[in-house]
């Protein structure tokens, strides 16, 4: 078997566990149907592009990038542990190459991402079903979504993984990061409304961008906007990739 997907499949076999599996739902569903109807009293409706939706709609598309990232940790806690446990070096004494492990982190939080993409859209379908405007564009939009985000976000978590030494100072750092990135985005709710500082700081926010292009592919939208996004999207997954990729390659064994 090839090496790589030799790593991959240790990846996912130790990653895609039942408590994964329903934590990448419950915890969305937490959300989508207790948040989303409770804010209902509150926010009727939230405009995205030429559309109007019901909070319960907004929220789930949202989800949908929040458990994007949400599920690329897996990355960061890879590598953490097999540096904690001494499994990186026996990894790169047997018949594996630094490349090789690198890649397959890569293709796993590409399968990730995609999974909880899949995941959730199933779970939320029946709250936005009712403004979904499929298109030629959805499937490539919400893909390139899925990918570039998982990978965006991977990348922070391995970057991160590989700077501390700590288990408690890796915990409270990626945590808060990824809180941040959460909370300081679109994904619960629009930035038309919002404090002029706290609406600029939506669109420092890489998951602002991951967000926008998932909706734009469930609500069949598309414009300049949208494309300067999965733009910023893109680069931004390359820069953070190429940084996380020089990190891990110098990691000391």
């Amino acid at each position: 078997m090839n090496p790589v997907i030799r790593l991959v499949n240790r990846n996912l076999t130790i990653s895609l566990n039942m408590g994964f599996v329903i934590w990448q739902v419950v915890f969305p569903l937490i959300y989508i149907f207790v948040a989303g109807f409770a804010y209902t009293a509150l926010i009727h409706d939230v405009p995205f592009a030429n559309k109007t939706l019901d909070y319960p709609a907004f929220i789930a598309t949202g989800m949908i990038g929040f458990n994007i990232m949400n599920s690329t940790l897996i990355s960061g806690i890879i590598i953490w542990n097999d540096r904690r446990h001494g499994m990186f070096e026996q990894i790169l004494v047997g018949p594996f190459k630094r490349s090789q492990y690198i890649l397959s982190n890569v293709y796993t939080i590409g399968i990730i991402g995609l999974f909880s993409a899949g995941l959730i859209t199933a779970v939320g379908y029946p709250l936005f079903f009712k403004s979904v405007s499929f298109n030629i564009l959805t499937v490539p939009l919400v893909v390139f979504a899925s990918i570039t985000g998982a990978i965006l976000f991977g990348s922070i978590a391995s970057i991160i993984s590989t700077r501390l030494k700590s288990s408690e100072g890796f915990n409270v750092v990626i945590n808060t990061v990824f809180l941040f990135f959460a909370f300081v985005s679109t994904a619960f709710y629009p930035a038309q409304g919002a404090p002029p500082i706290l609406a600029t700081a939506f669109y420092f926010n890489p998951l602002t961008y991951l967000v926008d292009v998932v909706r734009a592919g469930i609500f069949g939208y598309f414009d300049y906007t949208i494309a300067l996004e999965m733009i910023v999207l893109a680069v931004g997954a390359v820069i953070l990739f190429t940084v996380a990729t020089k990190l891990l390659s110098r990691l000391e064994i």
